[in-house]
């Protein structure tokens, strides 16, 4: 029997200054008064919303974890209004979104005791800005585990920053570029073949398709300040100062569907994960799982996803001590 779960809000202002930020913590029965297992962080992709993730979150709790994650800015509860969805600065955007995690971080942690495992979780765009939080932040977390993640080369990174800071130049970073949009998450339907909708790269469930389309939650195109901040996220993970910064001694553990296109079907996730390998990383594990795509927690056969997850973390993050 799964324990039960309480879920409560949480809130911050956001390192723009003006945004206040909406989470939610998921605490397992009896967390209150006893140690928890350890505190699970997820960090949510490009064009969601932390909500999608409750049954995910909810078995973490009923393993004994405290779960806590946040809308970003331009995502889900923390955009004022629907019209700012996809909307990020130009200029900062990038910082806000790896700061905003910090936050979070602290002020949950702040109610548990020091040594509890702390572990960070990111799917899709939400693996990007771990990858340069680890490079910030990582002192005193157990692990990571980066899932729906990709490798975009370089050059890729910076030409697209600079067209979208041309654009937002000339247009205003809140400017929506069916350009941008066609070479980033648009691009992704492109590699599905007979896809039925422009979204069917997110799963092979075609239920789970149907409510990611039907939620106006979800898929919503970003703005060009919005790509601005994102490229120059993927722009810094591709650097090699940037995994050189990350703890030799971090478990990572990254997670994809060998189908997902933003993996490249599972050549970029390898690529990343050699990134750091090559920088010193001593535990880089890799998980790739046949016949998903984008969104494994989503997938049908879920339920290994969750468990391997589950697995991992209680290994290498539960067993080691932190400081």
């Amino acid at each position: 029997m799964v324990a039960a779960t309480s879920v409560s809000s949480v809130g911050f202002l956001s390192y723009d200054g003006t945004t206040q930020i909406k989470g939610m913590v998921w605490i397992p029965e009896g967390a209150a008064s006893a140690a928890p297992r350890g505190i699970v962080q997820i960090v949510h992709g490009m064009a969601e919303y932390i909500g999608r993730y409750d049954d995910f979150a909810r078995f973490l709790a009923g393993q004994g974890y405290v779960v806590c994650a946040h809308d970003h800015i331009g995502h889900g509860k923390s955009a004022p209004s629907s019209d700012r969805y996809g909307c990020l600065p130009a200029q900062g955007g990038k910082d806000t979104l790896i700061e905003d995690v910090h936050e979070l971080r602290k002020t949950v942690a702040a109610r548990y005791a020091r040594q509890t495992p702390y572990i960070l979780f990111g799917h899709s765009m939400g693996s990007f800005v771990v990858r340069a939080y680890l490079a910030r932040y990582a002192e005193g977390l157990a692990a990571a585990v980066l899932c729906g993640t990709g490798q975009q080369p370089l050059a890729l990174s910076k030409g697209g920053n600079f067209l979208a800071r041309r654009i937002a130049a000339s247009k205003g970073e809140d400017a929506k570029s069916p350009l941008l949009h066609n070479m980033g998450a648009g691009a992704y339907s492109k590699q599905v073949e007979g896809a039925r909708t422009e979204f069917d790269w997110i799963s092979t469930d075609p239920a789970v398709v149907d409510a990611y389309i039907a939620d106006e939650q979800c898929g919503f195109m970003f703005s060009v300040g919005g790509y601005a901040a994102l490229t120059e996220l993927t722009g810094e993970i591709a650097t090699r100062a940037c995994a050189a910064k990350v703890p030799h001694d971090l478990p990572l553990l990254f997670v994809s569907g060998a189908e997902d296109p933003v993996g490249g079907c599972g050549k970029g996730v390898r690529a990343a994960a050699e990134h750091l390998r090559q920088a010193g990383v001593a535990q880089v594990d890799v998980i790739l799982y046949e016949g998903m795509r984008h969104e494994i927690l989503n997938e049908p056969g879920h339920d290994r996803v969750y468990a391997d997850v589950a697995r991992w973390m209680e290994e290498h993050a539960c067993t080691r001590p932190t400081s």
